[in-house]
């Protein structure tokens, strides 16, 4: 069984499109939406977590990619400048996921982007501005 959490970018031919749920039904796969914003006739991401079989998983994603889909793992999304974070804290108040914790031994801030939904919240959050999201 694969569990991938993956940022889906769609171009506007496909945003009108039933793509997730061809997912489920053609491919048997299981999906969570953690985020989304869609613009009719523009484009849409969407922060998807998706489960299956491994092979059923593949072919979901060839699906994806033949409409022109872009896929990238989440934690190519969101990410830390080391050198920036001071572990002042700010983002692991603000983070739904737990994706940001305060490691009790070291006191500094960890950030697990396994469990980061990409939410952006920690961005704005961040004084020293460590937190970024690439595009």
């Amino acid at each position: 069984m694969v569990s991938k959490r993956i940022v889906l970018t769609f171009p506007h031919s496909a945003v009108g499109q039933p793509i997730v749920y061809k997912l489920v039904k053609d491919y048997d796969l299981i999906f969570n939406i953690l985020q989304a914003k869609i613009t009719p006739q523009e484009e849409g991401v969407m922060v998807i977590e998706l489960k299956g079989k491994k092979e059923d998983y593949a072919a979901g994603i060839k699906y994806l990619t033949s409409f022109g889909v872009k896929i990238q793992p989440i934690s190519q999304d969101v990410t830390r400048d080391e050198d920036k974070c001071t572990h002042c804290g700010a983002c692991v108040t603000i983070c739904p996921s737990e994706a940001l914790y305060t490691d009790k031994k070291t006191m500094k801030i960890i950030f697990d982007p396994e469990k980061c939904i990409a939410c952006e919240l920690c961005v704005r959050a961040c004084p020293p501005r460590a937190m970024m999201v690439k595009l």
